[in-house]
């Protein structure tokens, strides 16, 4: 199974229970069941972008944008979540941003010009493939593939922002 980009949008109210549930006893589970709507899988297109920008030496700070909205923030107190029945544990638990740090990310996602950040992908999908990092099983159009994916993570934030929710973000 290939290792995918997810993310969760919740409520400090829905974060409460599923700490408070996996309080309640020695191994408990987190209840970890977001509604469907408000998850978002990204596969792997977001690390192909940030890949991409840095092969090009694009701005650090869309980089570090990229970075932080697939990262989540080091400090957000979400151990509760470091459990089977959230993630597979194959890579760090999952990790926490506020509904603070969601709005700026939001707004930051809004000015990024995709189209100019993506003006010199190559056009041959083999060669866009291999600078994303997607190596040479990838079909299709690389540019449509990274745009959409950078689409919905734009619009999951923006979503986000406006109900002032948390992301969860992890790896799975």
């Amino acid at each position: 199974m290939a290792l995918t980009q997810q993310f969760a949008r919740v409520t400090s109210e829905y974060l409460d229970r599923c700490r408070a549930s996996v309080l309640a006893a020695s191994g408990a589970s987190p209840g970890w069941n977001p509604p469907q709507g408000d998850l978002l899988d990204t596969g792997w297109a977001v690390w192909g972008l940030i890949r991409y920008c840095r092969s090009t030496g694009a701005d650090p700070d869309v980089i570090a944008l990229l970075d932080r909205a697939v990262s989540g923030d080091p400090d957000g107190n979400v151990g509760f979540l470091d459990h089977d029945e959230v993630y597979d544990g194959f890579g760090d638990p999952p990790r926490l941003l506020a509904p603070g740090a969601v709005a700026d990310i939001a707004a930051a996602l809004d000015r990024v010009r995709l189209g100019d950040l993506l003006a010199d992908l190559p056009a041959s999908t083999v060669d866009a493939a291999a600078v994303c990092g997607f190596g040479a099983g990838f079909s299709g159009d690389v540019r449509g593939h990274l745009t959409e994916h950078f689409a919905a993570l734009r619009e999951f934030y923006r979503a986000a922002a406006h109900h002032a929710q948390h992301i969860v973000t992890w790896v799975d």
